[in-house]
């Protein structure tokens, strides 16, 4: 877009140049032609900044030094993924925070029944059997036995309330696990509905944006032939080209807003929107994630 700008500015700067050539403008319109295309300019010098920057970053994720990675340069995509009306929320089980927060809701479901178990407490029990004096004469008689018999408890069987506390904090924890997981829940059901709702009003303000950026080209034509017929100061001009710069601007961000919604959207949704990436229960049985 930038450098389409440049080309219309220093088609400006010539047809300036001409009319001054020809004593018909005025020797402060060609420099105002002027300064505007140096602006211009460095506007283009200043994304190609920033796209070599993104090119980096580019690099760095996929794990490769930045030297190594080129992209050409291409036109922003004009259409976007098309979404499908009825998204199934079972998507939503492929995003790693939902999947963590399940995680540990069962985990400290789990640990409620370690704290009711220990209310039975473990005993061990083991005996040493041996004999004093004469085994051969003595072999029963009782006073020359000799048994040791030791008893070990895992718990005490009176803790004083202790037990309960234990039982009444773990399930304080579950309830607060499960609390936890339905705001997950609920923030990926928001995230998504943003997202589309995004989509929906981006794809409406596109038809807009085009229409004012072909009004606003249609107006610097008109200044530009009033110009040059002397009927209009330079100063028109320059307005309407700012004004079909900006317009232009307008309708890239809505176009670039589109396509970071739809990324977006594919993230919230845990990757993509159809069923057929879900991952089959064999598959999930080989990575251990669900019992055989």
């Amino acid at each position: 877009m930038l450098d389409e700008t440049v080309k219309s500015y220093l088609r400006s700067l010539q047809i300036t140049q001409n009319q001054y050539a020809a004593g018909t403008a005025a020797r402060s319109d060609v420099i105002n032609a002027q300064a505007q295309l140096l602006s211009a300019q460095a506007a283009a010098i200043n994304v190609g900044v920033q796209r070599a920057q993104s090119e980096h970053s580019i690099a760095l994720l996929v794990g490769k030094p930045p030297a190594e990675v080129s992209i050409p340069a291409g036109s922003l995509a004009e259409r976007v993924p098309i979404v499908p009306a009825d998204v199934p929320s079972t998507l939503l089980e492929r995003r790693p925070d939902i999947a963590e927060a399940e995680r540990q809701m069962q985990q400290e479901n789990a640990l409620i029944g370690v704290q009711l178990a220990a209310y039975f407490p473990t005993v061990d029990l083991s005996a040493a059997f041996g004999y004093a004096g004469n085994p051969a004469t003595a072999l029963f008689s009782a006073s020359n036995q000799v048994w040791s018999l030791m008893a070990s408890a895992s718990e005490t069987l009176l803790s004083g309330g202790q037990r309960s506390a234990a039982v009444a904090a773990a399930r304080a924890t579950y309830d607060q696990s499960v609390a936890n997981y339905r705001e997950t829940v609920l923030a990926a059901f928001q995230n998504v509905e943003d997202e589309l709702s995004s989509l929906r009003v981006l794809g409406l303000q596109v038809g807009v944006n085009q229409a004012a950026v072909q009004a606003a080209r249609h107006a610097v034509e008109i200044t530009l032939n009033e110009y040059q017929a002397g009927t209009v100061a330079y100063t028109t001009v320059i307005t309407a080209q700012v004004t079909l710069l900006s317009a232009q601007e307008a309708a890239l961000l809505v176009q670039e807003n589109r396509l970071i919604a739809s990324v977006a959207l594919v993230q919230a949704l845990g990757g993509g929107w159809d069923t057929s990436q879900l991952p089959s229960k064999s598959q999930l049985q080989k990575l251990h994630l669900i019992p055989d």
